[in-house]
């Protein structure tokens, strides 16, 4: 085993402009009021006085004990990813979603896969199309589907678990005797013990089962078992991805918020939230350009509620000064020795303009394990900060209770509700308002109603475009074309997710953070569905009922969106978008 690499432990460096003074009276009332002690003394009122709120609170602080925790796990964790290799597995599948698999595919982007070790893949979309692309090309027997869920009662993973199992038992059905008795040698779990663990299909029929401390949420799971047990599957060195997690703890209990990496970050990123500059911006070097996905998350549901949050700003593509407005932070993320394709120099014309500028440099990818936990306390005191819970997502369920009303009616053998007439159609896309446009009538065409929506965007808006269709590189460009499009006509922040996983992420901040989202829904047809086995509906009617019910919460919510239908062609609709999106831009006001 290598040694660990050491990693730096600086507070970041901090150019905030205007948000100064608000951050030093920050660090003033921190130091004053001991808030790093408290939280490793694990005084809940530091976010609440009220005795409910702090119970559950307490609840949720067993991520300070993982890195130390799961140390002495290390041994039998490589372990079992060296006699999966042995046993002649060849991929590894993580069926999870949100907190449960953005950690493991940070690692894997990161690291990728060591010699020797296994190929890994990420399954987080209920597309049929994309859960197909992920899973068929691949020889059941030979693949450990990794299903991870803290519940246990998650719906997509659940269904991903039906997937496998049909597969693994048609295999070994095909292939007669067998080493393996039942398709559970062929599938792990990590989850919590007791009713979550209960909760599973065939969990008794596990190869293996990992038990989470129940104490530790989802979005704060990286350096538990989530993130530890894919990682072992790859070859990563697991005791120097903990070993620098522990030094960065153990430097986050320094009391002088100044020279706290992760109390200052916090301090900083809280403080310039509530003062109107919350759309935190990533600029990361293309190595650890991963790490913004699982930033997204713990940024954005953790202080998404209330009417106040954070707005995560990931992988939207650099502009100019011009393009960023004043409601704007950034954070320049980089890594030793690679390329920063400009990020540097519009980092320091930024700052030069105003903006506040947060510089964090890793030394080595293996500093990934600091930061986890960097960003895990510093989310912790923006909590403290903006006055709320940063544990807790008082808004998730609401598109998921909506969404099981719909496969409910599914399961009974109700017909779908049929949808309102579009507002408009044209070159093969249709357009579904929210009640808003409804009531009013247009008769510009596509371009025309696109142009309605956009004209409904705040003053301070952030526009997310919200895509209930298979992730592809293709697809991943064309949104990096529209929000730069969207980004530079209006000078608005943009945000692109797909569904449904973006729900398990930023979807607690749509529906409970600041009301000034602007929604673009995209969802599309499915010319080859797939059956869920076992179950009443198919993974097209789960990802379809899901874009349902987060429009409705999000229209319940008195906010603006919009759906275009793609058609069967989700990428030749794209295309479509972006032109009549171009179009609309040229009817509508800037700025």
């Amino acid at each position: 085993m290598t040694e660990p690499v050491s990693t730096a432990l600086a507070p970041p460096a901090l150019a905030l402009g205007d948000g100064s003074a608000a951050y030093d009276a920050a660090v003033d009332r921190a130091r004053e009021e001991s808030w790093a002690t408290r939280l490793f003394d694990r005084d809940v009122t530091l976010w609440s006085a009220d005795p409910r709120v702090g119970a559950a609170v307490a609840d949720r602080l067993g991520w300070l004990d993982a890195p130390g925790h799961f140390a002495a796990q290390t041994p039998a964790l490589e372990g079992f990813g060296d006699g999966i290799v042995a046993a002649g597995f060849t991929t590894a599948i993580v069926a999870g979603m949100g907190g449960s698999s953005l950690a493991p595919d940070v690692l894997h982007r990161t690291f990728g896969s060591q010699d020797g070790y296994l190929a890994l893949r990420i399954l987080d979309s209920t597309d049929p199309a994309f859960v197909a692309a992920t899973v068929d090309d691949l020889e059941p027997i030979k693949t450990l589907t990794l299903v991870a869920s803290k519940s246990g009662t998650t719906t997509e993973p659940n269904a991903f678990l039906a997937d496998a199992w049909a597969r693994a038992h048609a295999s070994l059905d095909a292939v007669g005797h067998h080493a393996y008795e039942t398709p559970g040698a062929v599938i792990a779990a990590i989850t919590d013990p007791g009713k979550s663990l209960e909760a599973m299909d065939h969990h008794d029929d596990f190869r293996e089962v990992f038990l989470n401390p129940s104490d530790i949420g989802g979005r704060y799971s990286a350096l538990t078992y989530v993130g530890l047990v894919p990682a072992s599957l790859i070859g990563i060195d697991l005791d120097a991805l903990l070993a620098s997690a522990a030094a960065m703890l153990g430097a986050c209990r320094e009391p002088d918020p100044d020279a706290n990496p992760g109390l200052s970050l916090g301090l900083a990123i809280g403080t310039l939230a509530a003062a109107g500059r919350d759309k935190l911006t990533f600029l990361a070097d293309d190595e650890i350009g991963s790490f913004g996905a699982w930033l997204e998350q713990l940024i954005a549901e953790s202080t998404g509620k209330h009417g106040v949050g954070i707005v995560p700003v990931d992988m939207e593509p650099v502009g100019s000064v011009e393009s960023y407005g004043p409601d704007r932070a950034f954070v320049r993320l980089t890594l030793a020795g690679a390329a920063d394709d400009g990020r540097d120099a519009l980092a320091d014309a930024l700052a030069a303009a105003g903006h506040p500028v947060i510089r964090i440099d890793l030394a080595d990818p293996i500093d990934l394990g600091a930061e986890f936990i960097r960003w895990e306390v510093a989310t912790a005191f923006a909590g403290a900060v903006l006055g709320i819970d940063p544990f807790d997502q008082p808004n998730v369920e609401e598109a998921k209770n909506l969404t099981r009303e719909r496969l409910a009616a599914a399961e009974r053998g109700e017909s779908p509700d049929v949808p309102p007439p579009p507002l408009a159609e044209g070159d093969g896309l249709a357009l579904y308002g929210d009640a808003a446009l409804r009531l009013t009538s247009s008769d510009g065409g596509v371009v025309g109603e696109l142009a309605r929506h956009l004209a409904r965007r705040k003053s301070n808006a952030y526009l997310a475009i919200q895509a209930f269709i298979a992730p592809t590189s293709e697809r991943d460009a064309a949104f990096a074309r529209i929000r730069s499009l969207l980004r530079d006509r209006t000078g608005r922040a943009t945000t692109a997710g797909y569904g449904p996983r973006f729900l398990h992420s930023t979807g607690q901040l749509h529906k409970g953070g600041a009301p000034i989202g602007w929604f673009l829904q995209l969802t599309a047809d499915h010319p080859a569905d797939r059956e869920i086995p076992g179950w009443p509906y198919t993974f097209g009617q789960l990802i379809d009922a899901q874009a349902a019910g987060d429009l409705a919460a999000i229209e319940s919510h008195d906010l603006p969106i919009l759906r275009v239908h793609l058609g069967a062609d989700p990428d030749a609709g794209l295309a479509a978008l972006e032109r009549a999106l171009v179009a609309a831009l040229d009817q509508t006001p800037e700025g």
